[in-house]
């Protein structure tokens, strides 16, 4: 009621629906147009430069630019320096309960192979082979519309998973190269007694330890959301932590075999797309399979406060929400690690 009647007096109090262009002739307004269009073209620049868009694209610099201005912004947001109303200043002491749609995963997926396999039934399979085979050969031989034939497989009911796989078979699979930033995080925090003072402490368990404290950062599942994963990445490397970070799209088994392989003191798992409740207890699952029941597992991204129990009771030992101050955080994972037992002990 608040936000509608704040709108309601902004347009029927203030005359501002009466003019086309309120702002027009502003200088402040003029003048941050003409910024943005300066950086926009130091940045088009430097994408001729190196090539054009595809280049640039290979190389990682678009993505590395995102990160950095991602990781700048973090470190304002945390210093509160930057506000964020509701996040870093002006927030309740208690809030109100949302009621959240709790999608039981593991159905959507039955039901979702069912109807799958009940296509795949009632197609004509020679027309699809037929269709999925034509795709093969123009992707070899450069003849014919890959997308006319693409949507040719369509008609015939191929699924997306097998004329990927048609095409697949000529151009092969792209593997993104993971690339991180440094220091960027830093900078922001320069001078800053506390943020120097969670330093020594990991520097202090480095020295104890042998090792600097290890982390990875992974996605899992049909997550594709990383900036926030790469910020988390590149602000706790910045703060002294050993950081590997996983490949998207990773199922839970080959996360499991990753944090192992790399002998890392604890997962975080990012969840963006709520299948936290699925593929967080599979991963717990198979680090006590493999051999790394010492590892502990912490999660961070979108999940519903009303999840956190059943993540509790699953063996998260710690979990970090939206509006979560980075070197707070870090500090209270470290203070995890220190402790003996860890995932064998919840």
């Amino acid at each position: 009621r608040i936000a509608r009647n704040t709108q309601l007096i902004i347009q029927h109090e203030t005359g501002v629906t009466n003019v086309v262009d309120p702002l027009a002739g502003s200088y402040y307004v003029e003048s941050l147009t003409a910024s943005m269009v300066a950086e926009a073209r130091k940045l088009i620049a430097e994408v001729e430069a190196m090539g054009g868009m595809t280049k640039a694209v290979e190389a990682g610099m678009p993505k590395l630019r995102i990160e950095e201005a991602a990781a700048r912004r973090q470190a304002r947001v945390d210093r509160g320096e930057e506000v964020v109303v509701g996040v870093n200043k002006y927030k309740l002491k208690e809030e109100e309960p949302v009621d959240i749609l709790d999608v039981d995963n593991a159905a959507v997926r039955e039901a979702q192979v069912t109807r799958l396999n009940t296509i795949k039934s009632k197609r004509d399979a020679a027309k699809v082979k037929a269709a999925l085979d034509a795709l093969t050969q123009a992707a070899s031989d450069g003849t014919g519309n890959l997308l006319a034939l693409a949507v040719e497989a369509t008609r015939a009911r191929a699924t997306v998973g097998e004329i990927s796989d048609a095409m697949e078979a000529v151009f092969t699979r792209h593997n993104a190269v993971i690339r991180s930033i440094a220091g960027v995080y830093n900078q922001g925090w320069e001078g800053d007694e506390g943020y120097q003072r969670i330093q020594r402490e990991i520097a202090a368990f480095a020295e104890a330890e042998g090792r600097r404290p290890r982390m990875m950062v992974c996605k899992m599942g049909q997550d594709g959301h990383d900036r926030g994963a790469k910020v988390i990445a590149t602000a706790f490397a910045d703060l002294g932590f050993d950081v590997d970070i996983g490949p998207l799209f990773q199922t839970p088994e080959e996360a499991a075999r990753q944090a192992i392989e790399n002998d890392v003191h604890v997962v975080g798992v990012s969840s963006q797309a709520a299948g936290h409740k699925t593929l967080v207890p599979e991963l717990i699952k198979h680090l006590r399979a493999q051999g790394g029941e010492d590892i502990l597992v912490v999660c961070g991204g979108v999940i519903p406060a009303q999840d956190y129990d059943f993540l509790r009771a699953a063996g998260v030992s710690g979990i970090y929400g939206p509006g979560t101050n980075i070197p707070k955080a870090a500090h209270e994972i470290l203070e995890l690690i220190s402790k003996p037992g860890r995932i064998a002990a919840e």
